[in-house]
Parts: C-alpha cells; structure tokens; sequence
C-alpha cells in the first residue's frame, strides 16, 4: 500500500459536509480539517497495482462541493 495525501478545498460552508462523505465512503485512513488554503486533509492508502489519479478520481474527487485538490504523493517514512 502506498500512502497519498490529499487536501480539499470545499466550497463555503460546505466543508462538514465534504468530511461526512469522505468518511462515509470508508476510504481514508485519517480525515483532518486544516487551517490554510485547504479545509480537509485525507490520509489515503492505495494499493500498490492502482494508478493514484484514476483511484482518486473514481473515489473521492466525485463528492459534491470540493472546489479544488491537491494530492502529496508520498516516497519513503523516517
């Protein structure tokens, strides 16, 4: 498994709402909310043999009020 980050810019007053349908879905292994230019950040684990962006997308990037994205990938834990 490989461990992405992704944050989440919401659309006003729609970011709990956001949250409920990250987590509702049961694909995240960590859900945030943040201070700065994102309102969410999601800690995901993809499999290795899945493309990120197609995962993402078919997953998550499909719930409603999500203005914008920005994915982390990740190389190596210290």
């Amino acid at each position: 498994m490989r461990p992405v980050f992704v944050q989440f810019r919401c659309e006003p007053g729609k970011t709990y709402q956001v949250a409920e349908a990250i987590y509702d879905r049961e694909i995240v292994s960590e859900l945030y909310s943040t201070s700065g230019d994102y309102d969410l950040m999601a800690k995901v684990y993809i499999p290795e043999d899945q493309d990120v962006g197609r995962f993402l997308s078919d997953k998550l990037f499909d719930i409603p009020h999500i203005s914008r994205t920005l994915t982390t990938m990740t190389f190596r834990a210290f």
